[in-house]
C-alpha cells in the first residue's frame, strides 16, 4: 500500500527539484498523445518489454510475476512466474527469445523459456545484490546491474567478464542501436552510457534534465532515450547526438489521466507507440505520435 507521508515528501522534492532546473521552467511540450490505459490491476508495475510474439510483458513488483498484455487493448492476457519472482524489477528478452528477469528479492536474475505452450522455468543465475536491471544484450552477453553494490556486470554463461562501479541504486540497463548500453543511474540523477565492455563513454546529467530519480529506460531505434524520471512524475525524450531535451510527458505532480503519471517506473517502445508503467496507479498507460 502506498505510503502517503513518503509520497508526500517525494512530490514536494519533485517539485522543488524542477522549480530550481532552468530547462524544466521552459516546459518542453509532450511528444506523444495519450492513447489509452490499461485496467488498474497489476501491483506496482515496474519495467516492461515487447517479447517476440509482440505481446507486452510487465514486470509486476508487488504481484511477484509477469503480466501479459495486448498492446493494442492494453488488456491483461495471462501470467506467469506467479509467487516465484519476489519484488521483481526488470524483464529483457534475449536473441535466443528467452526471458531474463531481475528478481531483485532473490538477488538474481530468472529465465524463461516462452517458446512452448507453458513458460518454462530454466532458474536463476546470481548473486546480484539487489538485481535492479537485466539486459540480455544482442551480443549474447547478459548486462545485470547489482544495485545493492552499485556494480553492472556482464555475464557470458557462468563467466563474470567485467564490471563497472560506483553507481550505488542504479535501475535499468538498456541496449542503443550501436550496441553501446545505457544505465539509469537513479542517486547519482543521471544516465550513464557504456561500450560492450563496460568502459565508460559519457554522462547526461545536470539542470537542462532536472533528473530527480531515474529509473527505467529505453532506446528507440534512432538511438534516442526515453527515460522514466520517477520521482518527477515525468518521462523525458532525449537526444544523445546533440545533448538535447525533446520532450516531456508528465507535469512534475502525481496525478491520473491524460499527461498525468504516479512514479512511472518502466518504458517499452513499438514504432510510434510509447509505454510506460504508470507504478503508483497500478497499470500501463499508452502514448503515440501522430504520423503524417
Amino acid at each position: 500500500m502506498l505510503n502517503p507521508i513518503r509520497h508526500a515528501c517525494r512530490t514536494a522534492l519533485a517539485l522543488l527539484a524542477l522549480a530550481q532546473a532552468p530547462m524544466a521552467q521552459d516546459a518542453p511540450a509532450p511528444f506523444a498523445s495519450f492513447a489509452g490505459a490499461s485496467p488498474q490491476v497489476l501491483n506496482d508495475p515496474h519495467d516492461l518489454a515487447f517479447g517476440p510474439d509482440g505481446r507486452l510483458y510487465v514486470a509486476d513488483k508487488f504481484g511477484s510475476r509477469i503480466a501479459v498484455l495486448d498492446p493494442d487493448t492494453l488488456e491483461l492476457l495471462e501470467t506467469f512466474g506467479d509467487g516465484m519472482l519476489p519484488n521483481v524489477h526488470d524483464i529483457s528478452f534475449g536473441p535466443d527469445g528467452k526471458a531474463y528477469i531481475a528478481v531483485t528479492g532473490s538477488n538474481a536474475v530468472g529465465i524463461f523459456d516462452l517458446s512452448g505452450d507453458a513458460p518454462v522455468n530454466e532458474g536463476l543465475i546470481g548473486p546480484f545484490p539487489r538485481t535492479e536491471g537485466a539486459l540480455a544484450h544482442s551480443n549474447g552477453r547478459l548486462y545485470v546491474m547489482a544495485s545493492g553494490t552499485g556494480q553492472l556486470m556482464a555475464v557470458e554463461g557462468e563467466t563474470l567478464l567485467a564490471t563497472a562501479g560506483g553507481m550505488p541504486g542504479a535501475h535499468d540497463v538498456a541496449e542503443a542501436p550501436d550496441g553501446t548500453i545505457w544505465v539509469a543511474d537513479n542517486f547519482n540523477r543521471r544516465l550513464v552510457q557504456f561500450s560492450s565492455e563496460l568502459e565508460q563513454l559519457r554522462i547526461l546529467s545536470g539542470p537542462k534534465y532536472g533528473f530527480i530519480g531515474p529509473r527505467y529506460l529505453a532506446v528507440d531505434d534512432f538511438g534516442k532515450l526515453v527515460v522514466a524520471d520517477q520521482d518527477a512524475h515525468r518521462v523525458l525524450l532525449i537526444d544523445p547526438a546533440t545533448d538535447s531535451l525533446l520532450g516531456v510527458i508528465g507535469t512534475g505532480s502525481a496525478g491520473i489521466g491524460p499527461g498525468l503519471l504516479d512514479d512511472p517506473e518502466g518504458v517499452a517502445i513499438r514504432g510510434p507507440a510509447y509505454y510506460f508503467s504508470d507504478s503508483d496507479n497500478n497499470r500501463v498507460v499508452k502514448y503515440v505520435v501522430a504520423l503524417n
